[in-house]
């Protein structure tokens, strides 16, 4: 299955890049949150607190990095947050409903 990781490069800027994770290989992690990101919420400049994958269940976000590229994410898609050192990425909520999503730290 793939999905888009979000990584810190050696440039200090957060990247995107599609990867292959297995399917049906169990990963250790350390709990699951539910989240709501209400309509026009932004989280300006952060770096991803942990490893972890983030899944979007119903509304939009939209993710900026350091070079301006705008990646959006809807329901069903799944994201692994890497990018633990550096500028990081802006988050947006998009459009006129809230975003419930999953956050998964990983071990």
């Amino acid at each position: 299955m793939k999905i888009t990781r979000l990584y810190t490069g050696k440039d200090g800027e957060s990247h995107f890049e599609e990867i292959e994770v297995p399917d049906e290989k169990l990963q250790a992690a350390e709990g699951i949150m539910f989240r709501v990101g209400p309509p026009g919420q932004v989280l300006d400049w952060h770096p991803a607190p942990r490893r972890q994958y983030l899944i979007t269940f119903s509304g939009q976000v939209e993710v900026e990095i350091g070079d301006g590229t705008v990646r959006r994410f809807g329901p069903g898609d799944i994201m692994l947050a890497d990018d633990l050192t550096g500028r990081g990425h802006i988050t947006r909520v998009a459009g006129n409903q809230p975003r419930l999503f999953a956050q998964i730290p990983l071990k």
